[in-house]
């Protein structure tokens, strides 16, 4: 059994954690932190718990979380790497759900972040958890970076066409949608049901922090810089995250359906859909899928990719699960397996 913490248990991804993990065959959560509800029993805060979780939070102590086999952090940016070293050294692995160790670039991270890097070294060390391209790294790390949710569902999108090398990476458009526990369960007024209800909106569209962390996988697949334009929006849904994506192809004779079959033909969590279809986030709701319909557009040269991810799940918690997976030898599919909630 792998023996597992969690860092930030009382917020959605934290939550989501323990909701996978306790059905997980070879995990025991062996403790969760909250400051806001330390000394409350986990099922006093989160009733849909009861019964499968037997545990009350604590106050994040780095001895007691030493003990773990994995720590996962479901935390506010800026908290993982302020305990980083001091796990590692007693030989914890971690899972960082947030952005501490996402870009490689220490001094890009804190322009975006707005803080100082806590422990720069490692930066270059963590790895970054998509399995669908670092599944070799992932294996051995001691650090594993989890994607944020735009970028998993906008990456899984690009790869197969930059990789075959059939797409003009000079000019690459992404229309990405969130549910609105993407903003966290913080109390926000933009976030509050009679904000966001009936209502549809962009943010972020000249400056979002998923911005260089995108752009940080696609330059690397394409061997150079890319062009990236990345508007995120936010629709009256609680979860779920649905990205266009639009783009020319230089090969106009390349057939992007078969070249997407032959990508992810052996991946457990992409699942291309049959030419012609569109992709609905209810679908991937509660489960670790990425579903993604890739369409030839009326002019011949260009080409539309849809990707469709839970921000909860494959875009967060169960991503970071599938990881837990890989760097400890047991079945990636393990405590995932479970479809859609429908409807």
């Amino acid at each position: 059994m792998v023996r597992i913490g969690i860092v930030g248990g009382s917020g959605y991804a934290g939550i989501e954690l323990m909701r996978l993990l306790s059905v997980h065959p070879d995990a025991e959560l062996a403790a969760v932190t909250s400051r806001s509800e330390a000394g409350r029993p986990v099922t006093e805060v989160l009733p849909a718990l009861r019964g499968l979780v037997d545990h009350s939070f604590r106050e994040p102590d780095p001895g007691m979380l030493g003990d773990c086999d994995v720590v996962f952090f479901a935390t506010p940016n800026g908290t993982a790497m302020g305990m980083a070293r001091e796990l590692l050294e007693r030989g914890t692995r971690l899972i960082d759900i947030g952005a501490d160790f996402r870009l490689r670039d220490v001094a890009a991270w804190e322009r975006w972040y707005g803080m100082r890097h806590a422990c720069p070294e490692l930066a270059g060390e963590a790895v970054y958890g998509l399995p669908e391209i670092n599944r070799a790294a992932i294996r051995e790390a001691r650090i594993v970076a989890n994607p944020g949710c735009y970028p998993t569902a906008i990456l899984l999108g690009w790869l197969p066409l930059i990789e075959a090398g059939v797409i003009d990476t000079g000019y690459l458009v992404a229309d990405a949608i969130s549910g609105t526990s993407g903003a966290g369960r913080g109390a926000k007024v933009a976030s509050l049901f009679s904000e966001v209800n009936e209502s549809f909106k962009a943010y972020g569209g000249t400056a979002h922090r998923h911005h260089p962390e995108i752009r940080q996988v696609l330059d690397a697949s394409a061997g150079g810089p890319v062009g990236l334009v990345f508007v995120p929006h936010l629709a009256p849904m609680t979860r779920g995250m649905h990205a266009s994506l639009y783009g020319r192809l230089s090969d106009p004779g390349a057939n992007p359906q078969e070249l997407f079959e032959r990508r992810y033909r052996a991946e457990p969590f992409v699942d291309v859909l049959p030419a012609g279809s569109h992709p609905e986030t209810r679908t991937v709701r509660g489960n670790n899928y990425c579903r993604i319909a890739v369409h030839r557009a009326p002019d011949p040269d260009s080409v539309v990719v849809l990707s469709v991810i839970d921000n909860l799940t494959k875009g967060a918690a169960g991503q970071a699960i599938q990881n837990m997976n890989i760097m400890f030898g047991l079945d990636e599919t393990a405590g995932l397996d479970s479809p859609g909630l429908v409807p």
